[in-house]
């Protein structure tokens, strides 16, 4: 008689369970689409869950929480960055005036001063330190303007070819004077992409003169079909961990003393401000920089 009250019993349990996975999968799907916003927008609204559900409200609560933590982290490292970038700039415009002046009287007093070898050997030495402080600051000051525009570089149709030939023209009398004699391949194909052409060339200035300082006599430079450059050289001062550091801005090692540590770091915010990826490798003691722009 009562047969047919245990299939339904168990057919009313299975709608019941399809519907409380219904609404769980409804309010995780929410859940889900408020974080997203969360991470979007500067927003300080509590996640609100319509949901009944003890452990997906205990849920809702644990993750705004960690959102709060998470904004406040956030604004901390935004503000010490803003921070950081006006010192740079400040620093770089108080440094600039006294240097100008110093330049100044250096070539009064190479013009007055007696001549004698001694003489000239203290001012040359002067000039060195005065003009390696000079390239530093504005070193500096161009890394701050960098950081500090927030609009996209305006961009052209640009020929990778091109660009990287006069790169490496401009900086072929450097190269042979420190015995590198570079190894250049580049596509016939000509590769042309949507970028900053002034930009482009100062990312491969800074790479080059990065190869300057950590060469050990060689350089390869090649660009193929695909628009993907490379630039390797043998660097047995460097370290996996060095190279791992090398965009980080102010990172110098003993081989490169005499840097400011921005040069790559300069490069890596223009590539990707231009849209592009560049990347750093070391195996068996050769450094290969990697760099790629998408059609």
């Amino acid at each position: 008689m009562f047969s047919w009250l245990l299939p339904l019993a168990l057919a009313l349990l299975l709608l019941a369970l399809l519907l409380k996975l219904h609404l769980l999968r409804r309010d995780l799907d929410a859940l889900a689409a408020q974080l997203a916003q969360r991470m979007d927008q500067d927003s300080n609204n509590p996640l609100f869950l319509p949901s009944r559900d003890p452990a997906l409200r205990r849920l809702a609560v644990v993750l705004d929480r960690q959102l709060r933590q998470l904004r406040q982290t956030r604004l901390r490292y935004e503000n010490g960055d803003r921070e950081l970038k006006a010192a740079i700039t400040n620093i770089s415009h108080d440094l600039r005036t006294p240097l100008t002046a110093i330049c100044g009287y250096l070539e009064l007093l190479e013009a007055e001063t007696a001549d004698s070898a001694a003489t000239r050997r203290y001012l040359s030495t002067i000039r060195n330190r005065t003009q390696a402080m000079t390239d530093l600051t504005e070193e500096l000051f161009r890394y701050s303007v960098i950081l500090s525009t927030q609009e996209d570089l305006p961009r052209a149709q640009v020929c990778l070819n091109d660009v990287l030939e006069e790169s490496l023209v401009s900086f072929y009398p450097a190269l042979t004077q420190a015995g590198i004699t570079p190894q250049v391949q580049l596509t016939q194909q000509r590769v042309l992409r949507q970028l900053n052409r002034e930009a482009l060339s100062r990312v491969y200035g800074n790479i080059l003169s990065n190869a300057l300082k950590y060469s050990a006599g060689d350089l390869r430079v090649t660009l193929s079909d695909s628009g993907a450059i490379t630039f390797s050289n043998a660097a047995p001062a460097l370290d996996e961990v060095q190279v791992g550091r090398l965009f980080d801005r102010f990172f110098t090692v003993e081989a490169a003393r005499h840097s400011s540590g921005l040069g790559l770091s300069i490069s890596k915010t223009l590539v990707e401000k231009m849209g592009g990826q560049i990347t750093a490798a070391y195996e068996k003691q050769v450094l290969s920089i990697h760099v790629a722009f998408d059609p």
